[in-house]
């Protein structure tokens, strides 16, 4: 075992890093709120401790209708908390190491509703932008009240140039927050929604993807993707957060024929798994992007790194397992 590998066990077997929940899914969510309902409820934003947290509770797609009627278009539910909607980019041509990007692989806008115990609503998640709609995006959303948490890149070179942002809000007006987030894609070239298309296969080994990183994955928009969640509990603020919700290391495999892929994916990290993460993905061939967090308040602290590679799908995956091996994280599923 390398020194490396040794400290990386030892970090996983810290106690105060133990505190297991069953996993979930979501990969990162976005927020957006109107400007009474953000300034509603600043203790979230302002790291504030908090002794009495609020746990989320169970909602159905009735709870909200309003909120898909703000959006103009509906979500679904991921256990039975978190009410998701998506935003893929179709509108956009985009090309990454001579690459045609798909939008499920990078383009994805996914937006994230949780309700609580207190009547409150949180709303996380992360937007694709193009660099010119970025200011008039910000600014729009600045003037909801809608907090931005990151600013960041999931691909190393693309044309045209492209940003994504996290965003946060939380009010105790569900549909205030969507019109606020709505202020922000109306300025975008963000396509109306499609119906969803039939499932399709993959070109790709996926059973030996899955024995190589331990887990099962799903096909979703042409792609194949594998989730894994932290095992801790994580709160924001007085808020604890549903498993899975931007705390997720998420794995997206473009086919590119002959068993062939374009890999693009983020991995959640404590601070003292960071090294050992990056390390173990650039011995694997695999390109960094992005080192950024999702949060301004969540404990524990956690950070994010994007990361691209192209190679055989079998692999892409085994050289993945040593950064999955070197985080506290379970399959989502």
């Amino acid at each position: 075992m390398t020194g490396d590998r040794q400290q990386d066990t030892h970090a996983r077997a810290i106690p105060s890093r133990r505190r297991v929940l069953a996993a979930a899914a979501l990969a990162p969510v976005l927020t957006a709120a109107g400007p009474a309902a953000a300034r509603a409820l600043p203790a979230d934003m302002s790291g504030t401790r908090h002794t009495g947290r609020v746990e989320p509770v169970r909602t159905d797609l009735a709870d909200w209708a309003g909120v898909a009627r703000a959006l103009g278009r509906s979500g679904n539910m991921l256990r039975g908390t978190t009410y998701h909607t998506g935003f893929p980019r179709r509108d956009l041509h985009v090309v990454s190491k001579g690459v045609l990007v798909t939008p499920g692989l990078a383009l994805g806008t996914h937006v994230a509703f949780v309700r609580y115990a207190d009547g409150s609503t949180i709303l996380m998640g992360d937007v694709v932008v193009t660099e010119k709609e970025l200011q008039r995006v910000t600014d729009a959303w600045q003037a909801h009240g809608i907090e931005q948490t990151a600013l960041h890149k999931h691909l190393l070179a693309q044309i045209p140039d492209l940003w994504w942002t996290h965003v946060h809000a939380h009010g105790h007006d569900a549909v205030a927050l969507a019109r606020g987030l709505r202020a922000g894609f109306d300025r975008t070239g963000t396509p109306p929604a499609v119906p969803p298309g039939p499932v399709t296969t993959v070109d790709l080994d996926v059973a030996g993807m899955e024995a190589a990183l331990g887990n099962k994955g799903s096909v979703e928009d042409g792609l194949y993707k594998i989730l894994f969640v932290r095992r801790e509990t994580i709160a924001h603020g007085h808020l604890i957060l549903p498993p899975g919700l931007g705390s997720s290391s998420a794995f997206n495999f473009q086919p590119l024929g002959g068993g062939r892929a374009a890999l693009s994916g983020d991995c959640a990290m404590l601070a003292d798994e960071v090294p050992h993460v990056l390390k173990a993905l650039r011995r694997g061939g695999i390109e960094l992007v992005e080192l950024h967090n999702h949060h301004l308040a969540e404990e524990p602290r956690l950070f994010f790194t994007h990361f691209w590679a192209v190679g055989d799908g079998v692999e892409l995956a085994r050289a993945l397992r040593p950064a999955v091996d070197a985080t506290d994280v379970v399959p989502s599923g």
